[in-house]
């Protein structure tokens, strides 16, 4: 039988210390290509690229492994792998391994998820892997063991209609893993203002992100904060729908 396929990108560009981790993990599973942005393309969400082309070039092709960079998004890499280069509907998609979280809020900017969320749209089992560490010199070498387990049991289980995997690692000890659900939160204070040379005003994003419910033990902030991965299983479907009947009682 054929070995899975894996499509992998991310969205600290092709040359990440993480994609280059993942890669090497994956392969250990299956036969590997890696379509991945140029350059860094973090916080792009689901960002397509739509107004100049986008190019894609091989740089690397060994056994069981084919290595592409792409002048798009994450989620750009992924349709031109599904459209333009691979022969066959990969098995799996998984990306990252991200530098920093992509926990709580997060998911929402991650480009990382981005690429997760559009294979999942494409019917194909998807991953999200990240890290509570931006350095680009992160030690992934404890969640390594962690991240073939949970890519195994997720090919052998499968997951249902439209769903995908968010999964983060705290940095040092893993104590085990929780599965979560998404923590409530938002960011503060997101942007530093400074001053140019010339007495203008230019921003920095940055901010400290405001954990809504910190007494609570089934978030993923919470798993991260006391050393355990999260697993939240993420959904492509936005509606709420606790919401519905509500909005039904409406006078429209």
């Amino acid at each position: 039988m054929n070995k899975p396929l894996i499509l992998i990108t991310n969205d600290d560009g092709h040359d990440a210390n993480g994609i280059a981790v993942l890669t090497r993990l994956m392969m250990k599973i299956g036969d590997v290509v890696v379509v991945a942005p140029d350059g860094p393309r973090s916080a792009q969400s689901n960002a397509l690229t739509v107004t100049h082309p986008i190019r894609f070039k091989k740089i690397e092709e060994t056994e069981g492994l084919i290595r592409y960079i792409c002048t798009g998004t994450p989620t750009d890499c992924v349709k031109l792998a599904l459209n333009e280069i691979v022969e066959r509907k990969p098995d799996l998609v998984v990306a990252g391994i991200n530098h920093g979280s992509n926990a709580a809020v997060n998911v929402i900017y991650s480009g990382t998820m981005g690429a997760v969320l559009e294979g999942c749209e494409n019917g194909i089992l998807s991953i999200g892997f990240s890290i509570c560490d931006h350095s680009m010199d992160a030690d992934f070498s404890v969640f390594e063991p962690c991240i073939l387990k949970i890519t195994r049991e997720a090919l052998r289980n499968g997951l249902p209609h439209a769903t995908c995997l968010n999964v983060n690692a705290p940095v040092g000890e893993i104590k085990g893993v929780k599965v979560a659900r998404q923590c409530d939160g938002r960011w503060t204070k997101e942007y530093a203002k400074r001053t140019d040379p010339r007495g203008g005003s230019y921003f920095w994003l940055t901010g400290n992100f405001e954990n809504h419910e910190p007494e609570s033990t089934d978030t993923d902030e919470w798993a991260l904060s006391q050393g355990y991965i999260s697993i939240v299983p993420t959904k492509i479907d936005l509606t709420a729908y606790q919401a519905m009947d509500e909005i039904c009682g409406w006078e429209f």
